[in-house]
């Protein structure tokens, strides 16, 4: 009977870990928590290596645009610009080449000869102050007979070499209507958010659009490409994008923490937080779709066709929308976040939730210490099974994904199933 008996104590002793035992969400990968988005990445809780970063790549943008500055266009500072196929009939053209016969005709630097695109459409394109027509015709004619360019017949052709001269009045009225447009531009989107959104998202767009203006001007600086109308076209373009993206992600944000104070579940970070998650899919989806259209642009039409003009429109457009994906999910709601946990409404709801969640955690601090001092409890099977029901302590946070269990436990420790009715 002994035997049996420790044998009955010994089969209880292994069977209530079972008993205790609850549903864990299971640890999926990585790709498989980018797509569902359950809230794994926490992105809220790490905004300081975010602001970090972010503040890293500002000062770097900064730091360009005031010691190097931008080297602006024809279009903005007035010039001459003479373009000229690369092949002709005497060999290809160099760009040192270029240089020496522009120096010996005009007898003076030109300001940049850069050659653009690839092939039989590659051109080199030659900028310099203003030219006067005796002069441009000069420089036409010594290029021509230095380096018979092609034709489109493919017979050399004077004709093949164009030029264009926009004067210095021209390029300040250029450079006067794109500040205007970018002015008009910010106001408009200012207005509109700060209808359509709280004043906390409201600052937050803005100061993200403020941001990837700068790091993309940054960029632009430290390549050292030319400054054109394309290149403001592309900017305002990747502005929409920057804060079409910002707006989905608040959007998520919004829906999650609407009538957050009167939950206990999950603070405002950590609904913040499961929005970027829910929305990271949408806005890589969006970035990768507008991306490829643009390294098209700058593959045939750069690099194949030779339209320079082109290659300052995907520059800004390719360098705009990464970092206006960048920005919407790493500073703008971080920076949300940041904003309304100053406001006495989510402090004192962030709080109650920590005040919550303690009890939990006290609980599961006494059920380790429990079962460290029950080992001369074996002989008790029944004791033992109950308290290895009431020991399950509640989660301390609401695992990723995971539903609310609200199991049912009858008199013998097992749950019984059955909701109770009153």
């Amino acid at each position: 009977m002994a035997a049996k008996h420790s044998n009955d104590v010994e089969s209880s002793a292994v069977e209530a870990p079972s008993l205790e035992s609850t549903p864990t969400p299971p640890q999926h990968g990585f790709f498989v928590r980018l797509y569902t988005g359950t809230g794994a990445f926490d992105i809220i809780g790490r905004r300081k290596l975010w602001f970090a970063i972010s503040g890293a790549l500002l000062a770097i943008a900064i730091a360009s645009i005031a010691i190097r500055g931008f080297t602006f266009g024809i279009d903005f500072e007035g010039g001459t610009k003479v373009s000229m196929p690369v092949a002709g009939a005497n060999g290809t053209a160099t760009v040192q080449q270029v240089e020496d016969v522009f120096a010996k005709t005009i007898g003076e630097e030109p300001q940049s000869v850069v050659t653009v695109g690839s092939g039989d459409s590659a051109t080199v394109q030659i900028r310099s102050e203003t030219l006067t027509n005796e002069q441009t015709e000069q420089l036409r004619t010594a290029l021509f007979d230095a380096f018979q360019p092609k034709g489109i017949d493919g017979q050399p052709s004077k004709q093949a070499i164009s030029d264009s001269a926009v004067s210095e009045t021209w390029g300040d009225q250029i450079t006067q209507k794109a500040l205007i447009a970018l002015v008009v531009f910010v106001v408009l989107v200012a207005i509109y958010i700060a209808v359509w959104y709280e004043r906390y998202m409201a600052i937050a767009a803005l100061t993200a659009m403020f941001y990837t203006i700068i790091t993309t001007a940054g960029v632009y600086s430290l390549v050292g490409w030319e400054v054109t109308p394309a290149t403001v076209i592309g900017l305002l373009t990747i502005l929409g994008f920057s804060l079409y993206d910002t707006v989905v992600v608040f959007d998520k944000v919004e829906e999650n923490t609407r009538g957050f104070e009167h939950t206990t579940r999950r603070t405002y970070a950590e609904q913040a937080n499961l929005a970027v998650n829910q929305t990271f899919m949408r806005s890589i989806n969006t970035s990768l779709i507008s991306v490829l259209p643009i390294l098209a642009l700058m593959v045939i039409a750069v690099w194949l066709l030779g339209v320079g003009m082109l290659k300052d429109l995907a520059l800004v457009q390719l360098v705009g929308v990464f970092t206006g994906a960048y920005a919407s999910i790493f500073f703008a709601t971080p920076l949300l976040v940041t904003l309304r946990e100053r406001t006495e409404l989510v402090r004192t709801h962030t709080a109650r939730v920590m005040r919550r969640r303690k009890p939990a955690a006290a609980k599961a601090d006494t059920a380790k210490a429990d079962t460290g001092e029950d080992d001369a409890a074996e002989a008790e099977p029944e004791p033992l099974a109950a308290a290895s029901v009431s020991s399950t302590p509640p989660p301390d946070k609401p695992a990723p994904g995971a539903r609310p269990v609200r199991p049912t436990t009858s008199k013998t420790g097992r749950p019984s199933g059955k909701r109770k009715t009153r």
